[in-house]
């Protein structure tokens, strides 16, 4: 059937597939789905992109061809497939996952889980040279048990709503094994903020009273968003395998960056805490999951020293430099307190 596949994709491959690079992004319209095609519009190695999502990405395009693309349907995995094939995609970017966690669970594990099944069977089916698949450091998961810096062979114990990415991944690593051929790597980000971005994250700190659980006061890792975007524009054009932490430079405690943004801290003991998140997100008032409170008791922060030196990614932005172009405040000079993972 592989042979088959190979055969079909040879003969029905547009003639400018041997002329560069063919790119096919699922989740297009995230984020770092758009911000990946306006780099590859821009790439003189790209012929050609394939833009897969529900609906067609809003920027100028000259390039780039948009397939409506539901990773939730049951068919997915072959309509997938078929695209991949009709355009001789030579790279898959896997970046159609949630920004926001959702209380419609059975979607969120369609989409992250499942459709993360059907994007390997079209690959399996298709054969590109190159997948790359984002993922998220809190696949990690916070716990007091952490590391000072987390390796990228550090198990995966992220719970609850990163539940989806960890198996995601589990699948992924599964197809690299099944398939040497395919060039196959994992961006684990960092949680991403900046000016433009919507996640979690800027809503979490676009509020102004943020929660603090007496007696912890965690490190903080974030990624600004131009950097996230470059480091997998990197991934897409290199042969680099396995997984990588994409990271912002240093690290600052949590009340220190509340105290740069400018937010009123809220002390409050976990026993509290705890009862009042889950019964703020069950009746649908908070946007930010019980489970999330674990990020502000310990640690989960990520060593970014892989991805410098296999993938050449340096991040220009320190953790205060994010914060305040976050902000739209002009940067005053100072120092970071803590320096890069």
């Amino acid at each position: 059937m592989a042979l088959e596949v190979q055969a079909t994709q040879a003969q029905r491959a547009p003639q400018w597939a041997a002329t560069g690079r063919v790119v096919a992004v699922t989740g297009a319209c995230t984020f770092l789905g758009q911000e990946l095609l306006k780099r590859l519009e821009e790439d003189r190695d790209v012929a050609a992109v394939l833009a897969l999502d529900v609906r067609s990405p809003d920027l100028p395009l000259e390039k780039t061809t948009f397939r409506h693309i539901d990773l939730t349907m049951p068919t997915a995995g072959a309509d997938l497939a078929e695209a991949l094939t009709e355009v001789g995609a030579s790279c898959v970017v896997h970046a159609a996952f949630l920004a926001h966690p959702t209380h419609r669970e059975s979607f969120a594990h369609e989409l992250e889980d499942i459709g993360t099944m059907h994007v390997i069977d079209a690959c399996a089916r298709a054969l590109p040279e190159r997948l790359v698949m984002v993922s998220t450091t809190m696949v990690y998961g916070s716990s007091p048990k952490n590391p000072n810096y987390l390796t990228e062979d550090h198990p995966l114990e992220g719970r609850s709503l990163v539940a989806d990415r960890v198996r995601a991944e589990a699948q992924v690593e599964r197809f690299a094994a099944k398939h040497p051929e395919v060039s196959v790597a994992v961006l684990r980000v960092a949680p991403i903020l900046g000016p433009t971005i919507s996640n979690v994250v800027t809503r979490f700190f676009s509020r102004p009273l943020a929660p603090v659980l007496m007696g912890h006061d965690p490190l903080v890792q974030l990624v600004h968003e131009a950097d996230a975007a470059t480091a997998l524009a990197l991934a897409e054009g290199s042969m680099a395998r396995g997984a990588f932490n994409i990271v912002g430079r240093g690290v600052l405690p949590y009340t220190t960056v509340l105290a740069l943004m400018g937010k009123v801290p809220v002390p409050l003991p976990r026993v509290v805490a705890q009862p009042l998140a889950r019964a703020l997100w069950a009746t649908q008032i908070a946007n930010v999951p019980a489970t999330y409170l674990d990020l502000l008791r310990f640690m989960c922060v990520a060593d970014g020293a892989r991805a410098r030196s296999e993938l050449g990614f340096a991040p220009r932005f320190t953790l205060k430099q994010t914060i305040l172009d976050f902000l739209g405040v002009a940067d005053d000079g100072a120092p970071d307190l803590v320096g890069l993972p």
